[in-house]
């Protein structure tokens, strides 16, 4: 007997489209001779709606697509994530709901564990289903949870993603008291044969092998095989790298589907035991980075409607990564790179944009500021006379780039990509209205060592970034000889401390007890807070790491805590 995992791409709200997809996966399902397609939570609507689900049109429209579904199933039994109403007089209106149709009928089960931490916020719509009980289907009981469900077994603790809120780095917190998988296993008369898991997981940088891990552990401590079905794609800020898994009885890994794009694994009910599958092999954290942020921008453009972008090419190494991502996304012929040299940019500098260009096969324009820069400044004297130039001189050159970025991209339709990364976004190193210009910060959940190494992955066959670029001490050329190290600490140092005190949320004592200098510490931390309103105004980004700016870390603007220690 055979059942298909199935990865699929939603937009969300687009019903259509996506009804059109799950029901074409599930005939290429039914040729494989499969009885069953498993597809992932909320896979009718997409996930996540966010405050769409407060729409009453919404909803109705996604019963609508639900109950077409169930009328236009033929041939092959389907379980999958949809919305459902929460009929009893109290509690939320919605259910984050599995459906299993089958022989003409559908039954439901309900999402019990419902996340409140980092970009998760399902408890805002939805009521916790009451109970969990596996699902009957050809003679099998299939143990049916909905991602976060499987994830609160004590017996397991330091699953990746089960610790929630709070200090990362310490031993990870129950965050429920109900084990919908512990109460699965505790009726022997309807035990589950199999554990499946619908999910619409986001990625981030070393989850895979952590989930796997888990999962693993699971298997074998319940001696059952496990089917996990993940959303892929990008939605937003979030991307979902599908890698939908099977695992025998042992926790053996049996098979892997495609991670960042659409796919589907069989599950052999009868071979389970002594199937090998086909395990792609690890990849390292610059591979899957890049692959992701390829995919988020693909999707992200795609989904809101824009077929091209454009970019400032500054010869530096955060444009030029980000120029290779648009260009494997979006082909180059739909990428504009633009330099914008001013009277402090170095000749290298246009010319390695330039050759960047030439080598993704983008089209290239080049617009001096040198003039309108001078403009500005005639503008301002009367009013600038006597003060020295500093940060507002410099901060006028990085406006009036942003500027005319957003004209060409207002008059040929493009998206413009800003190309910031994490780290300088982290303490402010950027300007508002200026180099944060854009609908995209492609990859403003990069730190700069990990960009650098991002770039000898895209080299590493052939030059496609110019060796200069990245030997180059990295500067924002906005003064006389200015480099980025003179006002901040080497990245080699400052990557790992922003990574303790906003991944991990270690205080001040402890980033020092790691071997950090005191002073850098606290003139880091000083940075981070002081800089919160800059990137509430940044462009939307995409997230890769554990904690990224943005919909997942909410602080405010307005406040006096300081860390002591």
């Amino acid at each position: 007997m055979k059942m298909a995992l199935i990865q699929t791409n939603p937009t969300v709200g687009d019903f259509d489209g996506n009804l059109q997809a799950i029901l074409s996966w599930a005939e290429r399902a039914r040729e494989a001779g499969c009885g069953l397609a498993i597809f992932p939570e909320l896979a009718l609507s997409g996930y996540p709606p966010l405050d769409l689900l407060e729409r009453p049109a919404f909803i109705d429209r996604q019963l609508r697509a639900g109950r077409e579904l169930a009328e236009r199933a033929l041939g092959i039994d389907l379980l999958g994530g949809l919305i459902t109403r929460h009929t009893a007089d109290t509690g939320k209106p919605l259910h984050n709901s599995a459906a299993l149709i089958s022989g003409g009928q559908t039954r439901l089960i309900h999402k019990r564990l419902l996340p409140t931490y980092d970009v998760f916020d399902e408890a805002r719509y939805f009521e916790p289903g009451a109970e969990s009980a596996s699902l009957p289907w050809q003679g099998l009981h299939l143990g049916v949870t909905i991602c976060e469900d499987i994830f609160n077994d004590p017996a397991l603790a330091g699953g990746p993603l089960s610790t929630g809120p709070g200090r990362v780095h310490d031993a990870p917190r129950k965050l429920y008291q109900q084990n919908p998988v512990a109460d699965l296993l505790a009726d022997p008369a309807r035990r589950p044969d199999l554990l499946v898991n619908l999910a619409a997981s986001p990625f981030q940088t070393g989850k895979s092998t952590a989930k796997i891990d888990f999962f693993s552990r699971l298997c074998r401590r319940h001696r059952l095989p496990l089917l996990y079905v993940n959303q892929v794609g990008g939605q937003d800020s979030l991307l979902f790298d599908g890698q939908s898994l099977i695992l025998g009885p042992d926790g053996r890994l049996l098979a892997r589907a495609a991670a960042f794009r659409e796919d589907m694994v069989v599950f052999d009910t009868v071979k389970a035991a002594s199937q090998p599958g086909i395990v792609p092999p690890p990849e390292e954290a610059p591979a899957l980075i890049f692959e992701a942020l390829v995919m988020g921008v693909r999707d992200y453009l795609g989904k809101c409607g824009f077929r091209s972008a454009v970019l400032g090419l500054s010869g530096g190494i955060d444009s030029a990564l980000t120029a290779a991502i648009a260009a494997a996304a979006l082909g180059p012929e739909n990428v504009l790179g633009v330099a914008l040299p001013s009277p402090y940019t170095a000749r290298e500098s246009v010319e390695d944009a330039r050759q960047l260009a030439e080598n993704l096969g983008l089209r290239f324009a080049t617009i001096p500021i040198g003039p309108t820069f001078a403009t500005e400044l005639a503008t301002l004297a009367p009013l600038f006379a006597g003060t020295p130039q500093g940060i507002a001189e410099q901060n006028l050159q990085a406006r009036i780039r942003g500027n005319l970025l957003m004209a060409l991209a207002n008059k040929f339709g493009h998206l413009l990509l800003s190309t910031g990364n994490k780290s300088e976004l982290a303490v402010g190193y950027c300007t508002l209205y200026g180099d944060l210009s854009g609908g995209l910060a492609v990859i403003s959940d990069v730190p700069k060592v990990m960009v650098y190494r991002i770039c000898r992955h895209i080299n590493r066959d052939r030059e496609i970034i110019p060796a200069r670029t990245i030997v180059r001490a990295p500067t924002a050329e906005l003064a006389l000889n200015q480099r980025d190290q003179d006002d901040l600490p080497p990245y080699e140092v400052l990557d790992p401390i922003l990574a303790a005190y906003l991944e991990e949320n270690r205080g001040v004592a402890e980033i020092v007890g790691l071997g950090f200098d005191e002073q850098v510490v606290r003139e880091v931390v000083r940075r981070v807070n002081a800089n919160e309103h800059k990137r509430q105004q940044a462009p939307l980004g995409l997230k890769v790491t554990s904690k990224a700016f943005g919909l997942g870390r909410r602080y405010p603007v307005c406040q006096r805590f300081r860390e002591d220690g």
